[in-house]
């Protein structure tokens, strides 16, 4: 677990005013990789959420900016902030960042996964930064066409790859986080963000599956087979793996049309493999949060 100290938010501070002289839009973040600053209307009742729209700070993503001025007063105003957000989507660059992870969950890192894909769409990733995480996995950051617009997403490429595109953020470099150091990986601190390959932006953007019409109004559809697969897939977690495998079984089950009538399968499967169930049930609310885009910050930071 990393260590903070006395310097951290001061070098937070000096790593997103260089990314913001870049062209990164930005933001503080606290050791949990969340915005640093609270939301002004979190006593509220809003029929619509605020994105930044009253002219106050504390609207997570919403808050990037690549102004110094703005950015040092984000920071004066979370003073505790170990890091830094950078907001994905926003030109000039409209970053996506693709965050491979690294689980024995998985059967292979998502390295190997990605590269499978390459190969299968036949595209390769070429050289661009690359952002070691503290896990073990990285962020790669390309660029998209103006007029395309990347979902954020989890696992749906292939389980252990997220996807950080508009309303996304990723965790920048130089950023101490509760388990670590973000920092860049060798020979690429000099790289521009590369252009996403055609073929991997069709991946990254083709419409999700819909659900199969229903037999009449209001009838929800069942998760048949591939519901059972699920369940198996979560009943199957490790310790280590709970969390990760029911997330990525529920966001399954919710882009397929049927998470609601699996959400109690899947907590059954969770509570058996040692999960408290209440944390099963939090976990199955952001993977639809995540999957049907209603929680800005379900899409937040990789």
């Amino acid at each position: 677990m990393a260590t903070t100290d006395r310097q951290t938010p001061t070098l937070a501070l000096a790593h997103a005013l260089a990314a913001a002289g870049r062209g990164l839009p930005v933001f503080p973040l606290s050791a949990a990789k969340v915005p640093a600053l609270r939301s002004p209307h979190r006593d509220e009742q809003r029929p619509t959420p605020c994105r930044g729209e009253c002219g106050l700070p504390g609207h997570g993503v919403h808050d990037a900016t690549t102004d110094p001025a703005a950015v040092r007063a984000l920071f004066a105003a979370a003073p505790r902030a170990t890091g830094y957000g950078i907001a994905c989507g926003r030109a000039p660059h409209r970053l996506i960042g693709i965050d491979l992870d690294v689980d024995p969950a998985y059967g292979d890192d998502a390295a190997g996964s990605l590269r499978q894909l390459a190969l299968q769409h036949l595209f390769t990733i070429p050289p661009t930064v690359t952002v070691l995480t503290p896990s073990g996995g990285r962020h790669l950051w390309l660029t998209g066409p103006a007029d395309a617009t990347v979902p954020n997403s989890a696992g749906r490429l292939a389980p252990g790859i997220d996807i950080r595109g508009s309303g996304g953020y990723l965790v920048g470099p130089g950023s101490v986080t509760a388990h670590g150091r973000y920092r860049l990986a060798p020979g690429t601190a000099h790289l521009a963000p590369a252009p996403c390959p055609r073929a991997l932006l069709r991946l990254l953007t083709r419409p999700r599956r819909t659900a199969a019409p229903s037999a009449g109004p209001g009838t929800p559809r069942t998760p048949g087979r591939q519901g059972e697969g699920l369940v198996q897939f979560v009943l199957a977690a490790h310790t280590g793996q709970r969390n990760t495998r029911l997330f990525w079984a529920a966001c399954r089950a919710y882009e397929h049309g049927f998470g609601d009538a699996l959400a109690d399968a899947l907590t059954a499967a969770a509570v058996r493999t040692g999960l408290p169930e209440h944390e099963a049930r939090a976990t199955i609310a952001s993977a639809a949060r995540l999957t049907s885009g209603r929680d800005g910050q379900a899409n937040g930071a990789a």
